[in-house]
């Protein structure tokens, strides 16, 4: 085990400890759904929602291996009005990095007419896509007569993601900002070279090839 994998498993428990979402639960189902494979970079999101009377939290952690993608997904929910009996859920996906189709990074910046190298975005969403899913918004279409009431059916966008993150300043922090970045940095490197060895494969193959005719050949002459 290296010295660098093994600071990038210390960091990605310390990270779990800092989010605090049941932190003991969390890294035990994060590190089985690892099985054993080393963590190169990490990302953790975690949001709180109020319904009401209700608060519900939710937190993804992303983790990146050198052929996997393992997403870890937790939700709890309260189950009476003190609060006493909570449940919680949990999910895990491993995505083979080689059937990653898309890393999409969208930044939001302010005053971007006063925008230096140094200014930070303030807004991060990562969108990854590998399943093929899309999500279609629709709503209604118009015209540029805003005195016309005829019907003009509906449009919409189609997008492909199978995660979408929204990780902002504000809400998150700008750490958490540079950490999504940094995140989304490793996951298009590791994407990249993979799909570049996948590209070599047929030329080597072809390359291949000559060779064991060669042999048989050179054997069939021979006799």
């Amino acid at each position: 085990m290296s010295p660098l994998l093994s600071a990038e498993r210390r960091s990605l428990d310390a990270s779990i400890e800092r989010a605090g979402f049941y932190p003991t639960l969390l890294a035990d189902v994060v590190h089985d759904a690892l099985d054993g494979r080393e963590p190169l970079s990490h990302l953790i999101h975690l949001e709180t929602h109020f319904d009401r009377t209700e608060v519900h939290r939710h937190i993804t952690v992303l983790v990146l291996t050198e052929d996997m993608l393992v997403i870890t997904h937790v939700d709890d929910q309260q189950l009476d009005e003190a609060g006493e009996q909570m449940m919680a859920q949990v999910s895990t996906e491993s995505v083979p990095v080689a059937q990653i189709r898309s890393v999409v990074l969208g930044y939001m910046y302010s005053q971007p007419q006063n925008y230096k190298p140094s200014d930070q975005a303030r807004e991060l969403t990562l969108a990854i896509a590998w399943s093929g899913g899309q999500r279609l918004d629709m709503g209604p279409a118009g015209c540029a007569d805003p005195q016309c009431e005829a019907d003009h059916g509906y449009t919409g966008t189609i997008a492909q993601e199978d995660i979408v993150l929204r990780v902002s300043a504000e809400a998150d922090g700008i750490q958490a900002v540079q950490n999504a970045k940094a995140f989304a940095r490793a996951l298009r490197k590791v994407n990249t070279d993979t799909m570049n060895v996948r590209a070599l494969e047929p030329a080597l193959d072809r390359n291949r090839m000559p060779g064991i005719g060669s042999r048989f050949n050179r054997g069939h002459h021979q006799r």
